[in-house]
């Protein structure tokens, strides 16, 4: 058997099933069911939502013998209607993300609810909720399997499905290009000779590099608002104040700060500096004093080795 005969009887057997989606078969959806059925990899009797006029639906399109519904995969049993406990809810978003069609409408941290005209009655909005607030009652009375469901409602599941399948996708492909994005962002600045500190942050793994990042972008800022008045009061002819009477306990701060920054990568090492070369600004904010050293005179962030003695 071709390819395309394959993919031709896997639509057509696909046309046959109820499309509730319900993974009860073994498989993540309907349609993967189907490409089994087809290429002998899955029984026909495997889909409970279909029940005994189900599995007589298949058996007589592959031409094969009437055979029972297999226990192992479920019961033939009335539709069911997933029912949110609106009182219980804790709007934790698990059961809309759970659902195969778009049934369950709501927010984060916000009450949700099921559209009962669109639920397929699948259960897998059952086992993630975590406070037990949903129900799923029998709706059809004693009608079961395709008894209690009809083609046109298949159809428009299985349309519901396809879309949410795509959007999936598409939100992936989202989130993807913008990891990339950020990468690429991040290789490229320091490419260009930018030091790690200073880069934009990458994508955080976590939640720590994510606050490591926000504070790298923090001491940032704070070092251009310094740079930015040094320049302005060397414009003017303004020296640094009390440079030479710095007491011990200010110091120390001002040595802690750098020594923060150094670790951050936003500072170069002592020896590194120039002897000429005045310190980075941000430890005097560090120790609540102004920011207001011009170029070529020493500042209280000055490496102990060059500080001017006390």
């Amino acid at each position: 058997m071709t390819v395309t005969e394959l993919k031709t009887l896997a639509d057509r057997i696909e046309d046959l099933l109820p499309q509730t989606q319900c993974t009860k078969c073994g498989f993540p959806a309907c349609r993967p069911y189907a490409e089994a059925v087809a290429c002998g990899e899955a029984n026909y009797n495997q889909c409970p939502p279909g029940g005994a006029e189900g599995v007589a639906r298949l058996a007589a399109l592959l031409g094969k013998p009437l055979i029972p519904l297999n226990s192992a995969n479920g019961v033939e049993r009335p539709r069911p209607l997933a029912v949110i406990d609106e009182q219980l809810c804790i709007g934790c978003t698990l059961c809309m993300q759970a659902c195969p069609v778009d049934a369950i409408v709501g927010a984060p941290k916000q009450m949700h609810t099921v559209v009962a005209d669109l639920c397929t009655g699948c259960d897998l909005c059952v086992p993630p909720c975590p406070v037990d607030c949903i129900s799923m009652p029998p709706v059809t009375g004693e009608a079961t399997g395709w008894d209690a469901w009809s083609q046109p409602l298949a159809d428009a599941a299985r349309e519901r499905h396809n879309r949410r399948d795509a959007r999936l996708a598409r939100e992936r492909e989202a989130a993807e290009a913008r990891v990339a994005a950020r990468r690429s962002s991040a290789g490229a600045t320091t490419a260009a000779g930018v030091p790690p500190g200073n880069a934009p942050a990458a994508s955080p793994a976590s939640a720590a590099d994510d606050a490591e990042a926000k504070k790298r972008a923090i001491i940032q800022a704070a070092l251009e608002r310094a740079r930015k008045k040094k320049e302005e009061l060397a414009a003017k002819g303004q020296g640094p104040l009390n440079t030479e009477q710095v007491s011990e306990d200010v110091q120390a701060q001002i040595d802690a700060a750098e020594a923060r920054r150094r670790r951050l990568g936003l500072a170069e090492k002592p020896s590194e500096k120039l002897a000429d070369e005045p310190a980075d600004e941000p430890a005097n904010e560090a120790a609540g004093k102004p920011a207001d050293a011009p170029a070529g005179n020493p500042t209280p962030s000055t490496p102990a080795s060059t500080r001017n003695p006390r």
